[in-house]
C-alpha cells in the first residue's frame, strides 16, 4: 500500500521554503509585485535562534492573534495565490441607511473571545503576530491578468466600490442611504482555470452547460468606462434612468451577463413538471480503484493480573490503601494550587454523597431516589474537586449521573435542547456546589428559576456541611463491571438537538484499560489536563482512567488557560507531569505568549495528547508548537493526536515509540478529489490541498472499518474516504430513549460488496470520516457534522472555515468567531460563512473582506458560498468553553434572528439546479384545425351568459336607453322613494337623496353650468368631490347640460405632491373645460402648497356647488343618437398607465340593465356599496345603477373605514341587506381589523346570504385568491363580464407551476403548490366570453390558460385618450380571433383566465362553464420563460417572517426585485434577504436580484387597494424610497 508517506520531522526552514517556492512557481511573476507579506520573512520560523531575531520585529506589530491551529503556512500562501489571481471585481455594494450603520460606539464593545471555530473552543487576546499587509493592486500585475481574461469566473465574489486607483468616492446624497454610489465598473476579473472555455451560462435564465464538473462559470465583462454613473443609462427597456440605483443594477448585471444558450433543437418539451436540474455526475470525475477494505483488528487487550472488577472497586481499594495519595489538584485564575483531593478524600465524601442521596432526600416520606435514576450534575469548569465527589458518589448509590454546563441564563444558547435532554431522561434532581448554587439566576421566590425547556429541579448543593455521615450499618455494594448504565454524556448534532450517550460500567471499564495500554499509564502518574472534565477525553482521561491507575491530576480550569496560556506549560514543568492532555488551540495559544517565558522546559513529557487531532487543521499546531518548544525539551515523538468520539468514545490514539507505535505519517492529499470521497495523493504545486497527520493506530482490543457514509453501510475501498465505526467492548451503548436512531448508530452491521456482513457483532458509527493508511495508520479528514455536500461533492465546514481564516487582512473581523455550515434550499445544501466584525471596521472594508472570502473559497474548494453575513461583536451564541454554537447559528440564521450587519447573498453563482427555462415557441400557427367547436380535440373554451332579448320587453329597454329620462321619468312617477343614503364613519346617515331632491340638485347643476360656466353642449366637465350624493347630483346635472362627466378622485390635502399632479393630468389629458367641486376643495386646488406640485395658473374655470341658486333647467339636453358619448371613465392600470374609457349611452344602459338582471335589483330591494366612485364598476353602482333600478343604495364611502373598520360590516347587518359590493382590500381590512369581533362577522354574512363581493384588479395581496364573484376589468368599462355568484361557486386548485407555462393542471386540494381559484360568478347577461391565445389571438381549449375575451352590447366604444402608453393597442376593444370565428368583435379585459366544464346545469339546461380569473396579464411577470403572477411571489414573501408587514415585486432589466416592508426594529433588515431569497427560491424557482427593506407604507397602494408596482419601480430607480437596506443578490 503505498498510498503517501513522507515522515514526520521537523520541518526546516530550507525544506519549508523549497516547498514554499515549489508551491507558488506559478504565481511568481505575480509574487513579486502583489503581496509583500508572502515573502518569507514574516513566516513561522524553522529554529529557536531564527526566532529570537525576528521577534523583535513582531513585537511592534499590531495585536492580531492568529488561529495557528487553522492555519498551515503554505495554505495561507495558496490563499494569497489564488486571490492574486482576482482583479479587485466591482460589484454593487449594499447601500445602507445611515441609522442602520450607527453602531453603538466602539468603547462601549467588550471584544469577543477570539478563540477558534470548534464549538467548545475557547478564547484569548493576546499580543500576537501580524501577517498580513493590505492586498495591493500593482501595476505591474497586468499583463498577467489580462492573459487570464478569456477564462472564466466561478467566482460570487464582491468587492467595495471605493479603495480602486481612479475612483473618486461619490459624495453620500442627501438621501440617508449611506454607500455613495458605484464609481468605478472595472474589468471583471477571471477564474482559475484557464482552460475552461465553457459557454457561460445566462443569468436570467439559468441554463447551464457543464464543462468539466464545474459550477457555471461567470463570463469576464468588459466594464463601462469610468464615471459611468454620473451619466445617463439606457436600460433594458430604452428608458433613460439617472440614479445611483440604476447604475448599481447594471453594475450587477454586469456582474452576471452571460451569452444566452441556443434554443432546444426539439420542438416542444413537455414541461408539466419542471424538473430541477440533477446534477450529472461528470465522467472524469475521479472514483475509487483500490481493493476493498478488511476489517483492521486492533492489539487484543492485555491481561493484567490485579487489574481490580469495576472502576469502583479501583477506588475503594486506593481510597482504602493509599489513602494519602494526590488524585486532583484545583488550580484558581491565578494558577496557584487551591486544594489537593486525595484519594482517601474522595472516597469518604463519595460514600457520605451517596448515603445522603439514598437515605436523607425524601418527597412525601418516600424517599427521591431509587437506584437506577439519572442525576444532572451542575458543576463549573473551575471545580473539578467537587464533580468528581459528586460523579462517584452517584456511582456508589447506583444513581446514573448526567453531567452539563451550568446555565448561566434563561437564553443560552442550546440551554433548551439540554432542558430536553434531562427531560427525557426524566431528571428531577441537580447536584452543584454552594458558590454555583448562589450564582444561578433566580426567580422572587429565592429558588432558582426554571430553564425554558427544562423540567422541574430539585438544586441540591454538596458542600460538606449538608452532607450526612454514613451509619456504622451502612456500606455501599461495590458490584462487579455490568452492562447497567454508569454514566450518560451528553452530545449536541449538527441539527442541533441534544442526545445523551449511555456508556455502562463495563465498557467504562474496559475503556479505562483500553486507554491505560493504548498510553502505558503506570500507577502514581502525574497527568495535566486542559479538557473539560466533564464529557470526552477530559472525563476518560481526567477522572475514570486516572483513577484505575492511582494517578495525580492537574487540573487547568479554562478561566485560567485565558488568562495564562501557558499555564499548562508551566505545570508540567513544575510537577513534572509525564502526560499532558491537550486541544491544539491549547498548544495554538501557548505559541503566542512563549516569549514571556525562557525557563520552561517539556523534557518530562512522555506523551502530549491532542485530544482534537481528528480536526484535518490540528496539524499546523503541532508542527508550529513542536518548532517552537523543541529547544525547550519537547521530542517530536511525544506529540500524540487521537481520534474519538461521543458514541465510540476513543477510537485511535498515536502511541510513543517506547510503546512500540509506528513512525507519524502525513499525507498531502487533492482537495478536489476528497470531495469525492477519493483519496489521491497530490502534487504539492496545487492550491488545494490538504495537509493531514494520522491520529495513530485503533485501539486495544476493538475492530475499525471504514463504510460509505450514506445508506447501507458498505465498506470502502482502499483509497475511499468513509466513515470510521468501531466494534469494541468499549464503546457507548445508546442515545438514551431513541431506539430509532440508535440502532441506526450503534448496531450497524457492515456488508461487503456482495452483501454479505463483515461480522456478527454490530458496529458503532463514529462520525468521523476517514481512511486507514500505509501501517495500519488512521487518518481522519473531517467530521459527519461538519459535512456540507454540495451538487454531489462533499464539503468539510472546518476545511471552508480554514481557507477564510488565511483571507488576509484579517483585521475586519475577529479570528476565531467564524461560523459554516449549510442550509438546504431547493434539495441542495447551500453554503452559509458567518462571521463577526469588529466595531471599528467600516462598510467598505467589510464588504472587500467579504468578497475576497468568496474569491478565495471559490479558488480553493470549487464551491460558491450562498451567504456570507458578518454580525456585530459578540452576538454569535457562544459554546460552553468559548467557540460558537454552531446550531444555534444555524438556527438563528433560518429564523431570521440573527441579525447581521453586513450581507452578501450569491444564489445566482450557487444555484445551478433550477428547472430549465421554458423555450417559447416564436412561430407557432394555428394549433391545430378546428372541426366543429373543438381546437385539437377539445371544445373550444367559449360560455355565454342569458341572452338579454328574452329578459325583458324591449319597450323598457328603449325607453331606459337615456339615464337622464330615467330620472326625470322616477322624480315624477315615485318622487320621495330614496335612492341614496350616505353613511359617515360613525355609522349614522351623513345625507340622503330621493328621486326628486336628485333630479332638482341636478337641474340647479346645468344652470350653473350654462350660465356661470358658459359651456357648450359636448364640453368635458371634471367632477372633483368626495365620495357622496354631491358626486351624484353634478354627474347628472352634466347630463342635463348635455356635457360630458369626468369623476377624479380628489386630491389628499397631506399628500399633495403626489395626488394632486393625477388630478391635474386628468383634467389635461381629458381637455376638461370646466371644474366642478366643493369650496374647500377649490381653495386647496388654488393654494400656496399646490402651486408647489402643479401649475396652479393653468387650472381652467372653477365652479363650487355648494350653494347654487334655486333655477329651473330651460329645456334638458336629449342626444341624438344612444351612441353619442355618455361619460369618460378614467383610471391608473396598476402599471403606471391613466387610460380614459368612452362610455356610450347606449353601452352605459346594457351595462345597467346586465346589473339590474343578474343582481336582481328592484326599486324594493337595498344593497349597500363600499367602493370607491370614481371609476370600473364603483363608479356605475354609485352613480348609474340605482338610478337606473330604482333600488336604494347604501354608501360606505371606503376612507371611513380607516377610522372604523367594522363600518361596512354594521351597516350590512343593521339594514340586512342582502346583496352588497365592496373591494378585497375593504374586505382585509375588516377581517384584519376585526380579528377579535369574528362573531359580529359572521351575524352580517348571515344575513346577507347573497353577498356578491367585487373583486377589482388583480387582487391585490389577497392570499388565496378566493372569493371573487363579481369581476371587472382593469381598464374601466372596456367589457363587464360576470356577475354575482350563484349560491355555490366552485373552486378548483390548479397547480401553481402548471400555470407558469400557462396550462391549467387540477390536483387536489393541499397538495404542494396547490393554489385554490374561485369561479367568478356567473356571466352577466347578454355577455359572451372566450379564452384566447395572449400571442397568436387563436381560440384555447377547455382548461387551457388565455387571455378573456367578452363580446356585448355595454363594451366600451374605446378610449378616449391614454396617457403613457401612446401606442396602447387599438384591439383593446375591436379584436378579433386570428382563427375560427373570426367574425365577432371582442373586447379583451386583460385578464388571464380559463373556463372549464363543469357537471353542473344550468337554470337553462345546459351545462355550466365556469369562469376562473387567475390574474391581470399586464401586471405578469415574465421571467425564465415562464409567466409569475406577482401576487404568488408576494404571498411567499410576507409568509418568510413575522416582520414582513407588506411586499411587491417587480422585475427590472431581468432581474426580479423584491421590496419588503419592516414591520420591527431595523436590526432585522438583513435577517430579511437571505428568507427573501430562500422562499422565493424554494416555492417559486427563481432567483431575486435585489432585496429592497423599505419602511412600512412605502409600497404606494391606489385607491382600489391594488399595489402600484410600476411606481414603486420608478421611484426605486430614482433612489427616492430611502430604503433602510438595498441588497444586490450576487
Amino acid at each position: 500500500m503505498n498510498l503517501f508517506l513522507f515522515p514526520l520531522g521537523d520541518i526546516t526552514q530550507k525544506g519549508y521554503e523549497k516547498k514554499r517556492a515549489k508551491l507558488l512557481a506559478r504565481y511568481i511573476p505575480l509574487i513579486q509585485g502583489v503581496d509583500p507579506s508572502l515573502q518569507a520573512e514574516n513566516r513561522v520560523p524553522g529554529s529557536s535562534q531564527a526566532t529570537a531575531a525576528v521577534s523583535k520585529q513582531q513585537k511592534s506589530r499590531s495585536t492580531n492573534s492568529r488561529d495557528e491551529r487553522f492555519r498551515s503556512d503554505v495554505h495561507t500562501e495558496a490563499v494569497q495565490a489564488a486571490l492574486a489571481k482576482y482583479k479587485e471585481r466591482k460589484m454593487p455594494m449594499p447601500s445602507k441607511r445611515r441609522s442602520v450603520l450607527v453602531h453603538s460606539s466602539v468603547e462601549t464593545y467588550t471584544p469577543p473571545d477570539t478563540s477558534s471555530a470548534s464549538e467548545d473552543e475557547g478564547s484569548l487576546r493576546r499580543q500576537g503576530r501580524i501577517t498580513s499587509t493590505p492586498f495591493q493592486s500593482h501595476s505591474n500585475v497586468e499583463p498577467w491578468l489580462n492573459r487570464v481574461i478569456q477564462g472564466s469566473s466561478t467566482s460570487s465574489s464582491a468587492s467595495s466600490t471605493s479603495s480602486h486607483p481612479g475612483g473618486k468616492p461619490a459624495a453620500a446624497s442627501n438621501t440617508a442611504t449611506a454607500t455613495a454610489a458605484a464609481t468605478v465598473l472595472a474589468d471583471l476579473m477571471a477564474h482559475t482555470q484557464l482552460e475552461n472555455h465553457s459557454a457561460p451560462p445566462d443569468v436570467t435564465t439559468g441554463l447551464v452547460e457543464h464543462l468539466h464538473h464545474e459550477r457555471p462559470q461567470v463570463a469576464s465583462v468588459r466594464g463601462v468606462p469610468r464615471g459611468y454613473n454620473s451619466s445617463i443609462l439606457e436600460t433594458a427597456d430604452g428608458v433613460p434612468v439617472n440614479s445611483r440605483v440604476s447604475s448599481k443594477i447594471q453594475q450587477l448585471l454586469n456582474t452576471l451577463k452571460r451569452p444566452k444558450r441556443p434554443p432546444l433543437k426539439e420542438f416542444f418539451v413537455d414541461d408539466f413538471e419542471e424538473l430541477l436540474e440533477v446534477q450529472q455526475p461528470d465522467p472524469n470525475q475521479p472514483k475509487p480503484e483500490g481493493n476493498q477494505m478488511n476489517v483492521l483488528k486492533g492489539e487484543p487487550l492485555g491481561v493484567v493480573t490485579n487489574w481490580p472488577p469495576s472502576l469502583l472497586a479501583a477506588l475503594q481499594r486506593w481510597g482504602t490503601t493509599q489513602p494519602k495519595a494526590p488524585c486532583l489538584t484545583a488550580l484558581d485564575t491565578t494558577g496557584k494550587a487551591i486544594y489537593t483531593l486525595t484519594y482517601g478524600k474522595l472516597w469518604s465524601r463519595s460514600l457520605k454523597l451517596a448515603y445522603t442521596l439514598l437515605n436523607k432526600l425524601t418527597a412525601k416520606n418516600e424517599p427521591l431516589l431509587k437506584p437506577g435514576d439519572r442525576v444532572a450534575l451542575v458543576f463549573p469548569n473551575s471545580d473539578p474537586v467537587m464533580f468528581m465527589v459528586a460523579f462517584y458518589g452517584c456511582l456508589l448509590a447506583e444513581l446514573i449521573p448526567v453531567p452539563i454546563e451550568v446555565p448561566l441564563t434563561r437564553k443560552d444558547a442550546g440551554s433548551q435542547q439540554i432542558g430536553f435532554l434531562l427531560g427525557s431522561c426524566g431528571v428531577t434532581l441537580a447536584l452543584t456546589t454552594d458558590a454555583c448554587q448562589k450564582g444561578l439566576p433566580k426567580a422572587q421566590t429565592g429558588e432558582v428559576v426554571t430553564f425554558k425547556g427544562w423540567p422541574r429541579l430539585v438544586w441540591f448543593v454538596i458542600d460538606g456541611k449538608h452532607l450526612a455521615k454514613p451509619t456504622k450499618d451502612w456500606h455501599p455494594q461495590v458490584r462487579d463491571a455490568s452492562a447497567d448504565i454508569a454514566y450518560i454524556e451528553y452530545k449536541t448534532s449538527k441539527e442541533g438537538s441534544t442526545v445523551g450517550i449511555t456508556v455502562s460500567h463495563a465498557s467504562m471499564l474496559a475503556h479505562c484499560h483500553a486507554l491505560t495500554q493504548a498510553c502505558g499509564y503506570s500507577e502514581a502518574e502525574t497527568l495535566t489536563n486542559v479538557l473539560d472534565f466533564k464529557r470526552d477525553a477530559g472525563l476518560w482521561h481526567g477522572v475514570l482512567t486516572s483513577v484505575m491507575n492511582r494517578m495525580h491530576v492537574i487540573s487547568i480550569p479554562y478561566a485560567l488557560m485565558k488568562v495564562n496560556p501557558l499555564s499548562w506549560i508551566q505545570k508540567v514543568c513544575s510537577y513534572k507531569a509525564r502526560v499532558a492532555v491537550v486541544k491544539s488551540r491549547d498548544m495554538h495559544w501557548s505559541l503566542l505568549a512563549q516569549r514571556d517565558q525562557r525557563d520552561v522546559s517539556l523534557s518530562s513529557l512522555r506523551m502530549l495528547i491532542v485530544a482534537d487531532g481528528a480536526n484535518p487543521w490540528s496539524i499546523s499546531s503541532c508542527d508550529a508548537f513542536l518548532n517552537v518548544f523543541q529547544s525547550r525539551g519537547l521530542r517530536p515523538e511525544v506529540i500524540c493526536p487521537c481520534a474519538s468520539s461521543s458514541e465510540a468514545l476513543t477510537v485511535a490514539i498515536r502511541r510513543p515509540p517506547e510503546l512500540g507505535g509506528p513512525p507519524p505519517g502525513k499525507a498531502v492529499l487533492s482537495m478536489n478529489c476528497l470531495s469525492f470521497s477519493v483519496i489521491r495523493v497530490d502534487t504539492e504545486e496545487k492550491l488545494s490541498v490538504l495537509t493531514v497527520q494520522d491520529v495513530g493506530q485503533i485501539m486495544p482490543g476493538a475492530n475499525v472499518c471504514v463504510v460509505k457514509v450514506d445508506g447501507t453501510p458498505y465498506l470502502c475501498k482502499a483509497d475511499e474516504v468513509g466513515e470510521i465505526c468501531v466494534n469494541s467492548g468499549a464503546t457507548g451503548m445508546a442515545y438514551f430513549g431513541l431506539l430509532g436512531i440508535t440502532k441506526n448508530v450503534f448496531e450497524a452491521i457492515p456488508v461487503t460488496a456482495a452483501g454479505v456482513p463483515v461480522s456478527d457483532q454490530p458496529f458503532t458509527r463514529t462520525g468521523l470520516l476517514g481512511f486507514v493508511g500505509p501501517d495500519y495508520l488512521v487518518f481522519v479528514v473531517g467530521k459527519l457534522d461538519g459535512l456540507m455536500t454540495v451538487s454531489g461533492r462533499r464539503h468539510n465546514a472546518d476545511d471552508v472555515v480554514a481557507t477564510a481564516l488565511a483571507v488576509e487582512p484579517m483585521k475586519f473581523v475577529y479570528r476565531g468567531r467564524i461560523a459554516v455550515f449549510s442550509v438546504t434550499v431547493l434539495h441542495d445544501d447551500r453554503i452559509v460563512l458567518v462571521a463577526e466584525q469588529r466595531p471599528d471596521a467600516s462598510e467598505e472594508d467589510s464588504f472587500q473582506w467579504m468578497s475576497r472570502v468568496l474569491q478565495a473559497i471559490d479558488s480553493i474548494h470549487q464551491v460558491g458560498v450562498y451567504c456570507l453575513a458578518l454580525v456585530p461583536a459578540n452576538t454569535l451564541p457562544k459554546a460552553p468553553l468559548g467557540g460558537i454554537h454552531i446550531s444555534e447559528t444555524k438556527q438563528r440564521f433560518l429564523e431570521g434572528a440573527l441579525h447581521p450587519c453586513n450581507v452578501l447573498m450569491c444564489p445566482h453563482t450557487c444555484v445551478t439546479n433550477l428547472p430549465k427555462p421554458r423555450q417559447k415557441q416564436p412561430d407557432v400557427g394555428p394549433a391545430s384545425m378546428i372541426v366543429g367547436n373543438l381546437v385539437a380535440g377539445k371544445r373550444i373554451a367559449q360560455a355565454s351568459g342569458r341572452d338579454v332579448t328574452q329578459l325583458e320587453d324591449n319597450d323598457q329597454a328603449r325607453k331606459f336607453l337615456y339615464l337622464a329620462d330615467v330620472l326625470q321619468w322616477r322624480a315624477q312617477t315615485t318622487p320621495d322613494h330614496p335612492l341614496f343614503l350616505l353613511l359617515n364613519s360613525k355609522g349614522t346617515v351623513a345625507s340622503t337623496a330621493s328621486c326628486i331632491q336628485l333630479h332638482k340638485r341636478a337641474e340647479r347643476v346645468a344652470v350653473a353650468l350654462m350660465e356661470k360656466g358658459r359651456l357648450n353642449v359636448g364640453d368635458h366637465v371634471a367632477l372633483v368631490y368626495p365620495p357622496g350624493v354631491d358626486l351624484i347630483a353634478t354627474f347628472y346635472g352634466c347630463l342635463y347640460a348635455g356635457c360630458i362627466p369626468i369623476t377624479v378622485r380628489p386630491p389628499h390635502p397631506q399628500n399633495l405632491a403626489t395626488t394632486l399632479p393625477t388630478v391635474k393630468m386628468i383634467v389635461e389629458v381629458s381637455k376638461s373645460a370646466c371644474i366642478l367641486t366643493t369650496q374647500a376643495i377649490m381653495k386647496l386646488l388654488k393654494s400656496k402648497e399646490a402651486a408647489t406640485a402643479v401649475d396652479i395658473k393653468t387650472w381652467p374655470t372653477i365652479l363650487d356647488t355648494d350653494d347654487m341658486p334655486k333655477k329651473k333647467l330651460a329645456n334638458i339636453f336629449r342626444p341624438p343618437s344612444p351612441d353619442t358619448l355618455a361619460y369618460l371613465d378614467f383610471s391608473v392600470s396598476t402599471t403606471g398607465i391613466l387610460a380614459g374609457v368612452k362610455m356610450s349611452h347606449a353601452a352605459t344602459s346594457a351595462l345597467c340593465r346586465s346589473i339590474k338582471l343578474q343582481c336582481e335589483l328592484y326599486p324594493s330591494r337595498q344593497i349597500a356599496i363600499c367602493l370607491d366612485p370614481y371609476c370600473g364598476l364603483g363608479f356605475a353602482l354609485w352613480c348609474l345603477c340605482s338610478v337606473y333600478s330604482g333600488h336604494q343604495s347604501i354608501l360606505v364611502p371606503p376612507l371611513e373605514l380607516e377610522s372604523n373598520v367594522s363600518l361596512w360590516l354594521s351597516a350590512v347587518s343593521q339594514y340586512k341587506v342582502r346583496v352588497t359590493f365592496c373591494s378585497y382590500s375593504v374586505m382585509e381590512m375588516c377581517t384584519r381589523g376585526l380579528g377579535t369581533q369574528t362573531d359580529m362577522l359572521l351575524t352580517c354574512i348571515n344575513t346577507c346570504f347573497m353577498c356578491a363581493f367585487l373583486y377589482w384588479g388583480p387582487f391585490s395581496s389577497i392570499s388565496s385568491r378566493l372569493g371573487q364573484s363579481v369581476i371587472s376589468t382593469s381598464e374601466g368599462g372596456r367589457g363587464m363580464y360576470a356577475g354575482t355568484a350563484g349560491p355555490d361557486p366552485t373552486t378548483v386548485y390548479v397547480d401553481m407551476r402548471a400555470l407558469r407555462h400557462d396550462r391549467v393542471r387540477l390536483v387536489e386540494r393541499g397538495s404542494p403548490h396547490s393554489l385554490p381559484l374561485m369561479e367568478s360568478g356567473k356571466i352577466l347577461p347578454g355577455v359572451k366570453v372566450i379564452i384566447a391565445h395572449t400571442e397568436t389571438k387563436g381560440p384555447l381549449g377547455d382548461s387551457h390558460l388565455g387571455e378573456i375575451w367578452v363580446s356585448s352590447p355595454h363594451n366600451a366604444t374605446g378610449y378616449y385618450t391614454v396617457y403613457g402608453e401612446e401606442a396602447l393597442h387599438a384591439d383593446h376593444f375591436t379584436a378579433r380571433l386570428s382563427f375560427g370565428d373570426t367574425q365577432t368583435v371582442w373586447a379583451r379585459t386583460g385578464y388571464l383566465g380559463f373556463l372549464r366544464r363543469t357537471e353542473l346545469t344550468d337554470a337553462s339546461g345546459e351545462r355550466h362553464d365556469a369562469l376562473y380569473v387567475v390574474g391581470s396579464l399586464d401586471e405578469t411577470l415574465e421571467l425564465r420563460g415562464m409567466r409569475y403572477h406577482p401576487i404568488d411571489i408576494e404571498t411567499s414573501v410576507i409568509r418568510a417572517h413575522k416582520s414582513i408587514a407588506e411586499c411587491a415585486v417587480f422585475t427590472w432589466t431581468n432581474l426580479l426585485v423584491v421590496v419588503v416592508e419592516l414591520e420591527g426594529s431595523e436590526q432585522e433588515a438583513l435577517d430579511l434577504v437571505a428568507l427573501v431569497t430562500n422562499v422565493v427560491l424554494e416555492e417559486h424557482y427563481l432567483i431575486v436580484g435585489v432585496v429592497v427593506i423599505v419602511d412600512p407604507g412605502v409600497i404606494p397602494i391606489n385607491s382600489r387597494g391594488e399595489k402600484q408596482r410600476m411606481h414603486l419601480r420608478d421611484g426605486f430607480l430614482a433612489d427616492q424610497l430611502d430604503p433602510i437596506y438595498v441588497a444586490y443578490n450576487m
